[in-house]
C-alpha cells in the first residue's frame, strides 16, 4: 500500500481535472508525470473516485503504450528501432546502453533508479537515425561509442 501522500496528490489531480469519466486519461497522465509511472493502487483509487470500474480504468491504461505500471528511472532512454534506425544499426546502440548501465532485455531500470532503457517503434526522427531520446531530448546519429560519453555526461551532471 502506498503512503497517504500519494492518495492526497491523486485527489488533488482529480480535483483539478474534475471527477468525471472523461477526465480519466488526463488524470492518469498527470499521476504518471508526478511519479514517472502509474502506481496500480492509484489507478484503482482514481477509478473509484470517477465512479468507473477498475477494469475500465485498467483497459484504458493498458491500451496506451505510454502508461507504465513499473517505476522508471529519472532518465528514460528510448532507443528507436523503427526501420530507418534499425538498418542504421540501432541494436548495437541498445546493447551498448545495456552494457554500460548493467541492464538487459529483462531488466530495464538501474537499481539507483537513475536510468530506464526502452525500445520504441519510432521517434519520428528518421533523418537522424539511429536516434535516441533521453527524456525529451533527441540524440541523433547515436553510436555505441557515443553511448558511453552520453551516460558519463549525465552521471557527471547528477554529481554536481
Amino acid at each position: 500500500m502506498l503512503e497517504k501522500a500519494y492518495y492526497d496528490k491523486a485527489d488533488e489531480i482529480i480535483a483539478y481535472h474534475g471527477a468525471v469519466e472523461s477526465s480519466l486519461i488526463p488524470i492518469i497522465q498527470d499521476i504518471q508525470a508526478e511519479y514517472r509511472y502509474l502506481p496500480p493502487e492509484l489507478l484503482v483509487h482514481v477509478a473509484g473516485k470517477l465512479g468507473i470500474s477498475e477494469a475500465k480504468a485498467y483497459g484504458v491504461a493498458t491500451f496506451y503504450e505510454n502508461f507504465s505500471f513499473e517505476p522508471k528511472g529519472k532518465y528514460v532512454i528510448k532507443v528507436c528501432d523503427g526501420t530507418a534506425c534499425h538498418v542504421r544499426k540501432s541494436m548495437p546502440v541498445l546493447d551498448a546502453f545495456y552494457r554500460v548501465l548493467g541492464l538487459s532485455r529483462e531488466k530495464h531500470t538501474t537499481d539507483d533508479m537513475l536510468f530506464t532503457v526502452e525500445t520504441v517503434s519510432c521517434l519520428g526522427a528518421c533523418g537522424l537515425a539511429p536516434a535516441v531520446m533521453v527524456n525529451e531530448e533527441v540524440h541523433p546519429r547515436m553510436t555505441p561509442e557515443k553511448v558511453e560519453a552520453l551516460i558519463a555526461k549525465i552521471r557527471e551532471e547528477e554529481n554536481v
